[in-house]
């Protein structure tokens, strides 16, 4: 009976340690396993950008590999594939030879709760500001619109007419204009943040000025913080320089990804405004926006 319970109790770990491969792509046992093969969780996968990053906070210190973003080539932008190269290595296995997926993204609905709550104070925050003069000729402060469940957000410079008027960014043609981007790169238009550099409308819709972006600037900052996104697009250069603080032409600066504070790619291209009275610079934006896709580890979607 002792052989019969054994040779049982090793048909369940086998059975287990296969579940283990299914779950995680791993080949090999693990170093060191044993009848609690199953007790291992599968190895949380990342995608381009978090690999090239490495851990938050780490300022892209982990990256080390060619054509990747990392704090030696903060400006240079390859394509960046997920090159099978895994973890398994440390338990004993072999890396899986074909490309694995993606980190699991954040599930849809927005932010985690406790996020959501405090974005919803700063925009109540946001609605009485009155930190630069901006907030005088205001109709009402404009803070942001979409769920940000996609991990994806977009910025750009501040409200216009009908931004003011109505209290979320970018609904007027240029506006429009975004949510066709938004739909080619597979996205849906309220599961993408968007939000602006300055909350109030300049008068007669001017570039901000230097004082009222560093006025603005800390709740642009929260916002991100609070959203985690996966890529930034910034919208022009006014965009570029309220996350980055650089400055100089949006076209010696788009298609060349950043980092936002050393771990959050950010992709500059031309706003929308400007395709409007530009539109043979729309192929150049359509370029940056597959960039984007690309480097979160998506499809684009297949042409109907």
């Amino acid at each position: 009976m002792e052989l019969e319970e054994e040779l049982l109790e090793l048909t369940r770990a086998l059975r287990a340690h296969a579940e283990w491969q299914l779950a995680c792509g791993a080949h090999g046992l693990p170093r060191g396993s044993s009848t609690s093969v199953v007790a291992l969780e599968p190895e949380v996968r990342r995608g381009p950008v978090e690999r090239a990053r490495g851990p938050r906070g780490d300022g892209g210190r982990g990256a080390s590999e060619p054509g990747r973003i990392d704090g030696r080539h903060p400006e240079r932008f390859e394509d960046a594939r997920v090159d099978g190269t895994r973890a398994a290595h440390a338990r004993g296995g072999e890396a899986p030879a074909e490309p694995a997926p993606s980190a699991p993204r954040r599930p849809s609905g927005g932010p985690a709760p406790d996020a959501a709550r405090r974005l919803e104070v700063l925009a109540e925050q946001v609605r009485g500001c009155t930190a630069c003069g901006l907030h005088a000729g205001r109709k009402q402060a404009v803070f942001a619109r979409g769920t940000g469940s996609s991990r994806l957000c977009f910025v750009g410079e501040g409200p216009g007419a009908d931004e003011d008027a109505q209290g979320f960014p970018f609904v007027g043609k240029a506006g429009q204009l975004l949510d066709r981007m938004i739909a080619a790169m597979g996205f849906e238009r309220d599961e993408v943040y968007v939000c602006n550099v300055v909350k109030c409308r300049p008068p007669n819709n001017r570039k901000p000025e230097a004082h009222e972006i560093a006025a603005c600037s800390p709740y642009l900052h929260q916002q991100i913080e609070l959203l985690d996104p996966e890529v930034i697009v910034a919208l022009g250069a006014t965009a570029v320089e309220g996350l980055l603080g650089v400055t100089g032409g949006i076209t010696r600066m788009r298609g060349r990804m950043k980092l936002y504070k050393g771990r959050i790619a950010v992709m500059p291209t031309f706003h929308p405004a400007y395709l409007l009275r530009n539109p043979a610079a729309k192929a150049d934006v359509w370029k940056d926006l597959q960039a984007v896709v690309r480097q979160m580890g998506r499809q684009l979607p297949s042409k109907r």
